[in-house]
């Protein structure tokens, strides 16, 4: 990835901010964990955009308005780069954060698609995301473009995000929903299945169970914190030498389901502060 044209050399880029991550909701905290598994010297401001959860039903000219509203609120915290953990704003509004910010940013449907594709040995993919991001078919031009040829099989799945806020995990009704949207891809022999949006590996386990031992399961969240951590050493602004810290802000309420996730993604997250737009 280039350099945004607003600077001239990696030296110019700010090495002691953190790295920002937003995402519609709570759902993009599963890519925080894995920044914070993988690049413990770094800090990490999150911010959910709680207050208008959820953007997968939504035109891309709001999805594009929402995005860079949250991202100049994350460039007011000083971050070194944004991370776009919302398929939905991935897919939709990645280009025109890329013109606008000043600061590098990274999507989850690029590194969906890398680790999707090597994982596939049989190049049939399915995807499952948002209607936004479902329709706007990022992940299936992404995948073809690395991989000509690639069967991509995708499916909306507008009751997960939902269930997940909801902390509803394992519940009957999220068995029944995953059993609903999947039959489809599996009637079409996938080998392979991308989580299209960063709420859904809250469900792993029952999304693993749903489709069997021999579908290979892909976390975006795993892939997006690897490709971080070559973004910032190839910029030369990694931190060292220094013990990460995690602040978190939401757009409006949603303690309850904050808590639900912290414990099952193991992360700590001390006071919540409130940030409005």
């Amino acid at each position: 990835m280039k350099l945004p044209a607003q600077y001239g050399k990696e030296t110019d880029l700010p090495s002691l901010g953190p790295i920002g991550v937003f995402d519609s909701g709570i759902g993009g905290l599963t890519v925080v964990a894995a920044l914070r598994h993988l690049l413990p010297n770094e800090d990490v401001f999150y911010l959910g955009d709680t207050a208008r959860v959820p953007y997968g039903g939504k035109s891309q000219e709001t999805v594009e308005r929402y995005s860079v509203e949250i991202s100049k609120l994350l460039l007011a915290e000083h971050a070194k780069i944004i991370v776009v953990a919302c398929s939905t704003s991935s897919a939709l509004a990645l280009s025109r954060l890329r013109e606008l910010l000043p600061v590098p940013v990274i999507g989850m449907v690029e590194v969906g698609a890398i680790a999707a594709v090597r994982a596939s040995h049989g190049k049939r993919i399915g995807v499952i995301g948002t209607k936004a991001t479902i329709s706007s078919g990022a992940y299936k031009q992404a995948i073809q473009k690395i991989c000509i040829g690639a069967h991509v099989v995708s499916r909306a799945c507008p009751l997960l995000v939902p269930l997940v806020e909801e902390g509803m995990f394992e519940d009957e009704i999220t068995r029944l929903a995953l059993q609903r949207y999947l039959e489809p891809l599996l009637r079409s022999s996938i080998d392979t299945l991308v989580l299209g949006c960063t709420h859904y590996p809250l469900l792993y386990q029952a999304i693993k169970q749903a489709v069997g031992p021999r579908i290979v399961v892909v976390n975006s969240g795993k892939n997006c914190a690897l490709a971080v951590k070559e973004m910032l050493t190839s910029f030369g602004i990694a931190r060292e030498l220094h013990t990460g810290e995690l602040r978190v802000a939401l757009t409006d309420s949603a303690e309850g389901f904050l808590r639900v996730a912290e414990q099952a993604l193991g992360l700590r997250i001390g006071e919540v502060e409130l940030l409005g737009l």
